[in-house]
């Protein structure tokens, strides 16, 4: 678990005063994001197969799952 910014982040910019900016400019990593086992394209593949056109009216063209 790392120190949390008292700052909402803007592009990356770090401020003064902020503990995890500090940490940060002494060297301390990037937080990354852990995806290990997580494949987006099988929940969406899940949704699509789930959705009932009837159901939901669609219209001649379904555009359920246009983001």
């Amino acid at each position: 678990m790392t120190t949390k910014h008292n700052h909402p982040m803007v592009f990356g910019r770090r401020e003064a005063g902020c503990p995890r900016c500090e940490e940060m400019n002494k060297g301390a990593p990037a937080v990354r994001w852990n995806m290990k086992g997580y494949n987006p394209r099988e929940d969406v593949m899940a949704q699509i197969r789930a959705h009932d056109c009837k159901a939901a009216k669609c219209g001649l063209v379904c555009t359920a799952f246009d983001w």
